[in-house]
């Protein structure tokens, strides 16, 4: 790794924990800045969970004030949390790397919708009547198995399901998201390291920078425009889906397979 390609990761991921503790969207930063780096995907998603947890854990010690005040909430959304990250890390260490290649667009893509319209529906759904807490818990377990497989717009489905419950203080709801986000994210860790599929040199780089963005961005969401960072990263992530649309689809039919070599790096440009 050139001194280069380290402080790109450094940034990406410095970045992408300062995104998010205050708006959510890092993995459109950090997991793009791994595969230009020439990580493969699946190991990519893997070092890019591992390098902005320790980031998300710093934000939510940030804010553990906020935290206090949602303690019964935290207990049966944690355990949704923990079960659904474990199952979607095992899934994506049975994911094909190849297979893994061709969905990369469709996650990022997937992602990006939640970020573009996930908050006003987010905010409709507020108008309605309360949903029950097993019904949360449901949801909750769904948007985990998401989170430990890939997890790109997570956090805006978590929003909604805290708004399912009638939570409205914002800094309690972005509190209360950052921890479940990284229970998922941690259980899906341990799952990562134990099959060995990080790769360590690139990611303690970024855990570096992620433990540095995440807590300044926590300390200073109050003090930012979540209106102005909301859309820089919509701006970052459609035009990351697009290139990888480009990348993964156009490409085969510009150049044949067999002129590209083997190996899923080259398969996506990278």
């Amino acid at each position: 790794m050139t001194l280069a390609t380290g402080a790109l990761l450094f940034l990406a991921a410095a970045l992408g924990g300062a995104l998010n503790s205050v708006a959510g969207g890092g993995s459109f930063l950090a997991f793009p800045a791994l595969l230009f780096a020439g990580v493969p995907p699946v190991p990519a998603n893997a070092t890019n969970t591992i390098a902005l947890w320790p980031g998300s854990v710093a934000s939510a010690f940030a804010y553990r004030r906020e935290l206090a005040q949602e303690r019964s909430q935290l207990a049966s959304l944690g355990a949704a949390s923990l079960v659904g990250g474990l199952a979607g890390s095992l899934l994506l260490l049975r994911t094909a790397e190849s297979t893994f290649v061709l969905l990369i667009p469709w996650l990022l893509l997937f992602a990006t919708l939640l970020f573009s319209f996930g908050g006003p529906l987010a905010r409709r759904l507020g108008g309605r009547a309360r949903a029950p807490l097993p019904v949360a818990f449901a949801l909750q377990l769904g948007i985990s198995v998401y989170g430990g497989y890939f997890g790109g717009g997570m956090g805006i489905m978590m929003l909604a399901v805290l708004t399912l419950l009638g939570m409205t203080h914002i800094h309690r709801m972005n509190a209360l998201k950052i921890t479940l986000g990284s229970l998922v994210n941690g259980v899906a860790v341990v799952a990562f390291v134990v099959a060995g599929a990080v790769r360590w040199g690139p990611g303690a780089v970024m855990i570096a920078g992620g433990v540095l963005g995440g807590y300044a961005g926590a300390a200073t969401a109050r003090r930012i425009d979540p209106r102005l960072v909301r859309g820089a990263v919509l701006a970052l992530a459609w035009t990351m889906t697009l290139y990888f649309f480009g990348r993964t689809y156009l490409r085969d039919r510009i150049v044949p397979s067999g002129d590209r070599g083997e190996t899923p790096a080259a398969a996506t440009g990278r």
